[in-house]
């Protein structure tokens, strides 16, 4: 039997939009969760993934008892270090320039989250290979897709044209977006908080 409602403490649209193609009903609730205070150098960034998303569901389970609670976030390591969001296009077409032709990795963190305590919490990995793009292709990317990339720790979405930025991507797709979808869902129904 479902019991209790289903929360997901993140502002992020990808995330939104997995959970909802996926038939759940829930509500919104996004926390306050000072996240550079958890970013401390040396910070394994798959750890850092997972310890986010399950500060952010406890903040938000603080003040929603009974409710479970789904915290998400996503780290991207590149070059030896990690990455945050790009906070203009100009940082984003520096950042973007640099990672073409080479690398990086994803790793989208997962929690559930039930009364303040962690009922489960899980991160998944993909590795994704950026082709050698063009000056001209970077730029008609930024301005087709605007301010809208400062909300991507990688500034591209694969959902949209940046899918093209891509020769290859070893991972679960639902994982670059930003959820360990299958796991999460595994980990709901094992919980109880959807039918199973």
């Amino acid at each position: 039997m479902v019991s209790g409602p289903l929360v997901l403490a993140s502002g992020s649209a990808a995330r939104r939009a997995m959970l909802a193609d996926a038939g759940l009903v829930f509500t919104v609730q996004t926390s306050d969760v000072d996240e550079a205070a958890l970013k401390t150098p040396g910070a394994d960034p798959a750890e850092l993934a997972c310890r986010l998303a399950e500060a952010k569901a406890l903040a938000v389970s603080a003040s929603m008892p009974g409710a479970w609670v789904i915290g998400g976030d996503q780290t991207l390591a590149f070059d030896g270090g990690l990455i945050s969001k790009a906070r203009s296009l100009d940082e984003a077409r520096q950042r973007l320039s640099q990672m073409r032709g080479r690398s990086h990795t994803l790793h989208s963190g997962a929690a559930l989250v039930r009364d303040g305590a962690v009922v489960w919490s899980g991160v998944e990995t993909a590795t994704m290979v950026m082709r050698d793009i063009s000056d001209p292709f970077l730029d008609t990317y930024l301005a087709t897709e605007g301010e809208a990339l400062l909300a991507c720790v990688g500034a591209y979405r694969l959902e949209g044209l940046g899918a093209q930025l891509f020769d290859r991507v070893d991972g679960d797709y639902f994982t670059v977006l930003g959820l360990p979808l299958w796991s999460l869902l595994a980990a709901l129904r094992r919980a109880g908080a959807i039918a199973s």
